[in-house]
């Protein structure tokens, strides 16, 4: 069943996880994996939210099976998890990233989504992707990518995001 989106309303949740049930509010918005069995709340005040991105780097490229990824960062004491927390499992490494930090890549054990990381470089954030937040009005609002870095590497087809600084590195 397709959903329809219409962009004069606030929010935009359509079927896009099996649990049904993502949200958003001025105060905070919901991040699902596909499957539903791992969903947690992040803030949507703008001083909560310490950055947004999208990374072109060769480690982000494989981890998110993509040319790219979307993320923001958030205080780790800001999150909370409604379930499925122990549904996680992780997979760290440094070998593969630019600045040599060890990178924790947390997915949910049933479907995979990949839900956030935890660099070692910054261990009191969450580096949460983009894709899983449930309201995708959201990444045209305030999560809608400021930055983008390792542009050195972007893709030679896809245009730099409108408005947003260019960093070859962080």
């Amino acid at each position: 069943m397709a959903t329809v989106d219409n962009r004069n309303i606030d929010s935009f949740l359509p079927l896009a996880s099996l649990a049904r049930d993502g949200w958003s509010n001025d105060k905070e918005a919901t991040s699902t994996c596909l499957c539903g069995t791992v969903q947690l709340a992040f803030p949507t005040e703008s001083h909560s939210v310490l950055n947004r991105f999208n990374c072109h780097c060769a480690d982000c490229r494989k981890i998110s099976s993509s040319m790219f990824c979307s993320a923001f960062m958030v205080k780790t004491t800001d999150v909370r998890f409604i379930r499925g927390k122990e549904n996680l499992r992780s997979f760290s490494h440094h070998q593969t990233t630019v600045s040599g930090n060890t990178m924790s890549n947390h997915f949910c054990v049933t479907c995979g989504v990949l839900m956030y990381r935890v660099s070692s470089g910054f261990p009191a954030a969450l580096l949460l992707r983009l894709g899983p937040v449930d309201d995708f009005r959201l990444a045209e609002t305030m999560l809608k990518p400021d930055m983008e870095v390792f542009t050195g590497t972007r893709v030679a087809w896809l245009p730099p995001v409108e408005g947003a600084a260019q960093f070859d590195r962080i």
